[in-house]
């Protein structure tokens, strides 16, 4: 219990001290109407054969004055300013690889979390992940969903609190006989599939 009460009272100590981000965490209803214009996944190319990769795209685009961040700070103090992106269990597609976050990225440093770089992203975020199909996924269109997305959207004054959305891309697998997988994913998919 006195633990508790201790973070509490840091929390709150520490939103005293931080003028410029004493809104962070605090929800503002309708923020997220007027920070995000769309958020869009989708595979390109849209449709391909079994074993084919593909490469999934989540695109953010955000109005002016408005930033989000990156899936990975290089910075350790830096680490609660990402957007958290989960993918799907291995089935009709694998996701393999890491994840790529946007190359064009804003950074500054930050003194309160004694960080050297924060990266942020204003404008257009596009988040990228490889993905195979299924050598045994059967013809027809597919529906993917993200496990999680969570979104993090800070302005120039506050941070609002990360707002999971619903994220899903459809495939078509077309009909024939699988392509052998990549040499670079072979093992991934091969191990992923036996799960």
């Amino acid at each position: 219990m006195f633990r508790l009460f201790v973070a509490a009272l840091s929390v709150a100590a520490l939103l005293a001290i931080l003028p410029e981000r004493s809104a962070f965490g605090v929800q503002k209803k309708g923020w997220f109407e007027k920070a995000v214009k769309k958020v869009e996944g989708k595979f390109e190319p849209a449709e391909a054969k079994p074993g084919q990769t593909v490469t999934f795209k989540l695109t953010v685009e955000l109005n002016d004055g408005y930033h989000t961040y990156p899936t990975v700070q290089p910075d350790p103090a830096a680490e609660p300013f990402v957007n958290i992106l989960k993918f799907p269990a291995a089935g009709n597609v694998v996701f393999v690889g890491k994840t790529q976050d946007p190359k064009d990225y804003d950074s500054k440093a930050d003194d309160f979390l004694k960080a050297k770089e924060v990266r942020f992203i204003s404008g257009s975020a596009v988040y990228s992940r490889k993905v195979v199909v299924s050598p045994k996924a059967s013809p027809g269109m597919l529906e993917v969903k993200l496990e999680e997305f969570r979104l993090q959207v800070c302005d120039k004054n506050n941070c609002f609190p990360g707002k999971k959305i619903d994220v899903a891309a459809t495939l078509k697998v077309l009909d024939g006989p699988a392509v052998p997988v990549e040499k670079d994913f072979a093992d991934e998919v091969k191990k992923a599939l036996e799960k």
